[in-house]
């Protein structure tokens, strides 16, 4: 396993890192089993935004006696509330959220404390101007956490808190589905002489975030980087073209500033199939080649998050809804964190009054009316 500065924290975090999400739906022998197989691999960074608390507990078992194998990357403002999931920014409860956070995992201090998912311009600016800031920065004065960082999804979020010096490090989601804004459906086209190993093809807003992170120190952990499993399957991926994870992995850490993938694991064998990536060749790691071979067709009526249907008269951020959408899609059961995500917008499906404007700038045909009511009734 190698190992990357995440930015200026002087933590070394393994480039493969360790994303619990799927914990929530095994037991505490199976959470150990799988939590130890990846130590053994050199997995050293392990991220736990869920607040149900018997994965937490679970967790806490699986690192128990081996506290300092690990850098955890906890977040502040997942708060468990009547059985479920609830990002909350009222202090009583994000305090006791967190208190529960270093019980449940036996530990006194976290090393990486996540203010956790900020997907608005508008709420990051209340967030860093008020008492949820204070609490955070509390914590760190008295050692219960090592580090601030921040997680989301919104590149103008990440770019703010990155030039603000309000945070470390940010866990960002990174593929290449979520960075690339094709000039138009012919791949082969697009790639033929824009591809640039470190920044081209990628949208210039997403570009130059990890510039901004990568000058100014703020490190950058992934999420998403398979996106959802999406990517894995050429009947989801939005280039028409399946990739493997050592490709996913290879795209996400070879942009600027990016020290770790946290990588979702449901057994050993996804741990060994992540892993492969340390061991892999150059023509394995190659996601280049396969994606300007991608069909020429591969994004016609698919959404691609390029943002080229804003704006939106009801404020909709569509790019996101539909990104939620595609993922939530992919699960028998919508994830809490999905749900959340969605319901928390400002504005969202229910909001979109089909004046389809936005389908009339969007050059990939995507039906976008029909896809915000379809989201609607899938979160709702």
């Amino acid at each position: 396993m190698k190992y990357r500065e995440l930015g200026r924290t002087g933590l070394a975090v393994s480039e493969i890192g360790f994303g619990a999400e799927w914990m929530e739906r095994h037991n505490a022998e199976e959470v150990s089993a799988i939590v130890r197989y990846a130590e053994d691999k050199g997995i050293n960074i392990l991220d736990c935004w869920m607040s149900n608390p018997e994965v937490r507990t679970n967790l806490g078992k699986a690192i128990e006696g081996r506290r300092d194998k690990w850098i955890i990357q906890g977040h502040i403002g997942s708060t468990w509330q009547n059985g479920q999931y609830v990002k909350s920014r009222e202090t009583g409860k994000v305090k006791e959220a967190f208190e529960d956070l270093l019980r449940r995992l036996q530990t006194d201090y976290i090393d990486l404390g996540m203010i956790h998912f900020v997907d608005e311009l508008s709420e990051f600016r209340r967030i860093t101007e008020g008492e949820f800031y204070e609490y955070v920065l509390g914590l760190k004065k008295k050692g219960a956490i090592r580090h601030i960082g921040m997680s989301t999804h919104n590149p103008q979020v990440a770019r703010a808190a990155a030039e603000m010096g309000l945070v470390e490090m940010i866990l960002f989601s990174v593929n290449p589905a979520f960075d690339m804004l094709p000039a138009s459906e012919d791949l082969n086209e697009y790639f033929r002489d824009s591809y640039d190993e470190s920044v081209g093809g990628i949208t210039k807003e997403r570009a130059e975030l990890y510039r901004i992170c990568e000058e100014n120190g703020i490190g950058i952990t992934v999420m998403k980087g398979y996106e959802g499993g999406r990517l894995l399957d050429a009947s989801s991926s939005p280039f028409g073209v399946a990739l493997t994870p050592v490709q996913c992995i290879h795209y996400a850490l070879t942009r600027p500033a990016v020290a770790s993938v946290l990588v979702g694991y449901d057994s050993v064998a996804h741990v060994d199939e992540a892993c492969r990536y340390e061991k892999a060749s150059n023509d394995e790691k190659d996601y280049a080649t396969v994606l300007a071979n991608a069909p020429r067709h591969a994004y016609s009526g698919l959404c691609t998050y390029c943002g080229h249907c804003t704006p939106c008269p009801s404020g909709i951020d569509i790019a996101m809804v539909n990104k939620l959408y595609d993922l939530a899609a992919m699960h028998s059961e919508i994830p809490d964190t999905l749900r959340a995500h969605y319901n928390s917008l400002s504005a969202n499906g229910k909001d979109c009054i089909s004046c389809k404007a936005c389908e009339r700038r969007c050059p990939f045909g995507v039906h976008v009316a029909e896809r915000m009511k379809a989201a609607e009734k899938l979160f709702s």
